[in-house]
Order: C-alpha cells, then structure tokens, then sequence
C-alpha cells in the first residue's frame, strides 16, 4: 500500500478544491470534469464508493499537473 491508497473521493475533491479547481461538467456515467482556471487545467474524477486504487489517484494528480507530495501537504 503506497502513501496515496486509502484517499475516498470527498477527500480527493476537498484537496483539489485547495487547490483552485471547481466542478466544469459531469461526464459519462459517474465520472466528474474538474477544472483549474489559473492553470487551465482539467481533470476527470471518478464518483466511486469506497477507497480511490491509487493508480487512479495518480493519474488525476498528472492531469492536473499536481505533484503527490504537494496534494498530500493540502488539508
């Protein structure tokens, strides 16, 4: 288990807003676009239960151009 497993969706939602991004959409199915005016950024995150697999967490960082060490900084 690496540092970034165990994150649920409110608390990746909760980081992202610290980080300046607002709901854009909703996307297919029960993924969400994300978007980050100052860095025009977007993000597709999915609206699961339970724990996010980190290598999807991973993969959101990267589309918002986030590193792992800053989103574990933010509370």
């Amino acid at each position: 288990m690496g540092r970034l497993a165990g994150f649920r969706y409110r608390e990746i939602i909760r980081r992202l807003k610290a980080f300046g991004f607002v709901f854009d959409r909703q996307a297919a199915g029960s993924h969400e676009i994300w978007y980050n005016e100052q860095s025009d950024k977007y993000s597709t995150i999915p609206n699961h239960p339970g724990d996010m697999p980190e290598g999807t967490l991973r993969a959101i960082l990267r589309q918002a151009h986030i590193s792992p060490d800053d989103f574990l900084e933010k509370k």
